[in-house]
């Protein structure tokens, strides 16, 4: 048995992950089905991730005070269960032929508002969890599980959908349920500290540790920009029509390539964790994620442009293991939450710019040159990084 899954707070933690996003992933299929079904409008499948994305954004400074205030454990606790019951009232609109996109606009507010208060207390949880020196080899098994549920939840979801969604529903409830108890069983010494009174300073303390440490303000922006600039994947439904001439089949596969290529990484590194010249790792796999959007750009073929999705998801793992790992130990843990509500905005935000970006390029130029630029842009950041922050390109080992 691997060393990390000797110790049972984790592994009950890890289980509790999977059931938690095995319940997402599966909700995501049902509420953008349903949505679709009873509006017929693109525009208000953007509504509902927008509706879950706001909440986090608005929230960044609440949600990291409380984290760093109150029992983390507790925390993600009251958040599952209360999206257990958000859940629990689709089902109960479906049951009652009473849904409507109103309902699922609400519902998924409150699913964003509770994502929000979850996201920086299951963060900051972890390094309680567990030795410092198997943090890196945690971060891997997260993501892999968090990566099995990318790819095998929605098409878990999809089938359960055929039965109807108020199925759908119920399943999805029942997985953050066990998620809910499994968190609640978890031992973790939550320790009361000096609860200094509340302030502007203190509420801005997270975005000013990470501006002030060049270690992580480097390795948090530069992943940033990368997933900004190098957002092909939200131009994958054109890509596959009109460059690669393929059915919704073919979109399946490209959609599912990314997340493949980062399971696969993220189980090598959870096996071999990086142990030395980490800041050149980093700086080298964000270029490698830049070269392969590029080569998706110009590819013509399904399974070259399959195989650089795999490249591009392997070399974003890496990034997103050395990013997530040095955060969580340059942080002392009276902040972690804070800096965990700042760094998860940071990359929610790139995120969704990132479609934007892509789709605006696209508009302009096409687009094949909007994903080629993307590339490019992406390895123009990574030199323009490395002369910035020397300290991160220089950076050894995770821990020092």
């Amino acid at each position: 048995m691997p060393p990390l899954f000797k110790h049972p707070n984790f592994v009950h933690f890890w289980i509790g992950q999977i059931a938690s996003s095995f319940a997402f992933q599966m909700l995501s299929v049902g509420i953008g089905w349903q949505m679709y079904d009873l509006t017929n409008s693109p525009m208000a499948l953007g509504l509902v991730g927008l509706c879950q994305f706001l909440p986090q954004l608005l929230l960044t400074l609440v949600v990291g005070h409380v984290a760093d205030r109150y029992n983390r454990r507790l925390i993600c606790v009251c958040t599952r269960f209360t999206m257990a019951m958000t859940v629990g009232i689709l089902a109960y609109g479906n049951i009652t032929d009473s849904i409507s996109a109103n309902m699922i606009y609400l519902c998924a507010a409150l699913l964003g508002t509770a994502r929000a208060f979850e996201m920086p207390a299951n963060q900051a949880i972890l390094p309680n969890l567990i030795p410092n020196e198997l943090l890196s080899r945690a971060v891997s098994a997260i993501a892999s599980a968090r990566e099995i549920s990318v790819i095998a939840g929605p098409a878990l979801g999809g089938l359960i959908y055929l039965i109807g969604p108020t199925t759908l529903y119920l399943s999805s409830m029942s997985c953050f349920l066990v998620s809910c108890v499994i968190m609640f069983f978890l031992h973790y010494n939550f320790t009361v500290k000096t609860k200094s009174p509340i302030s502007m300073e203190h509420l801005f303390g997270g975005l000013r540790f990470i501006r002030g440490n060049k270690v992580i303000l480097g390795s948090v922006s530069l992943d940033m920009f990368a997933v900004l600039l190098g957002g092909a994947t939200a131009l994958l439904p054109i890509v596959a029509k009109d460059i690669l001439h393929t059915e919704a089949w073919g979109l399946g596969l490209l959609r599912c390539s990314p997340a493949v290529g980062a399971l696969l990484m993220s189980i090598y590194l959870a096996r071999r964790p990086l142990t030395h010249s980490v800041g050149k790792i980093m700086f080298a796999a964000v270029a490698v994620f830049g070269v392969a959007t590029i080569l998706f750009g110009l590819s013509e073929n399904l399974i070259l442009s399959m195989i650089a999705l795999v490249l591009l998801g392997s070399s974003d793992m890496i990034s997103v293991v050395i990013r997530s790992t040095l955060v969580q130990l340059e942080t002392p843990d009276d902040m972690r939450g804070r800096v965990s509500a700042a760094n998860s905005v940071f990359i929610g935000s790139s995120n969704q710019l990132g479609e934007f970006e892509s789709g605006v390029t696209a508009a302009w130029f096409g687009v094949v040159p909007a994903i080629i630029v993307g590339g490019v842009g992406t390895i123009a950041v990574v030199g323009l990084w490395m002369y910035l922050f020397p300290n991160l390109l220089k950076r050894d080992t995770l821990e020092q």
